[in-house]
């Protein structure tokens, strides 16, 4: 099963305007994007289950709440290197989270054959996941869905979680047909947030109008 949802928060397309600037500084794209993953975050929790929770507040009076079950067992992957500010806004929410990365890169001088690229992963370290966990991904631009595709292969490797999700700023609709393949293809259940998905991916395999290489704009290489 896969979904996607798109993150209708005016604050939300505020950060994203500044990300697209091409003016804005090193230091505002960063901030940007932890701002962006803290949003991402509680739209996610949005869609985990809750259970009744009774506390005793300070005046001694019990009273109802509620609990977010998965909260204690999330795992968030990150996708090196462009999303680590954006896990860093996720973990503003998920606080207990367990933490994997995955360095996946683009074999670029192959070229981009039917809006695939060849995927060369060259390193993965997460935990094990459980039928009881959540596993969310975090990548900030998913523009071919041919790296996220590849990183879901890894990711499943490491034991079946009840449910996954990607955490982006932008995808595209050609993003969106590969990852539902690729849900059906694993037999996974993958949801999907973004905060835009853009129309167009162009011959070298970029988001049009997109963010430009969030990596270099970043960290400034």
């Amino acid at each position: 099963m896969f979904e996607v949802q798109v993150v209708n928060r005016k604050y939300a397309h505020h950060i994203l305007t500044l990300l697209r600037n091409k003016d804005s500084s090193q230091i505002e794209f960063r901030k940007g994007l932890v701002k962006l993953g803290r949003i991402l975050g509680m739209e996610i929790a949005e869609d985990m289950e809750t259970e009744e929770a009774v506390v005793e507040t300070p005046l001694g009076v019990k009273v109802k709440g509620i609990r977010i079950k998965d909260m204690d067992n999330t795992i968030i992957v990150t996708v090196l290197r462009a999303a680590w500010p954006l896990t860093e806004g996720l973990i503003k929410v998920f606080y207990n989270a367990r933490q994997g990365v995955i360095a996946a890169k683009r074999v670029e001088e192959k070229g981009m054959q039917n809006y695939e690229f060849e995927i060369e992963v060259s390193y993965v370290k997460m935990p094990s996941a459980t039928p009881n966990d959540v596993v969310i991904i975090s990548d900030v631009m998913v523009a071919t869905g041919s790296t996220l595709a590849r990183i879901l292969d890894e990711v499943v490797k490491k034991g079946r979680a009840k449910k996954y999700y990607i955490a982006s700023i932008l995808s595209t609709p050609v993003a969106v047909a590969k990852l539902r393949d690729k849900a059906d293809e694993l037999g996974i259940s993958l949801k999907m947030y973004a905060i835009s998905i853009d129309p167009e991916v162009n011959q070298k395999g970029y988001i049009v109008p997109g963010l430009g290489d969030a990596g270099d704009r970043a960290f400034g290489s």
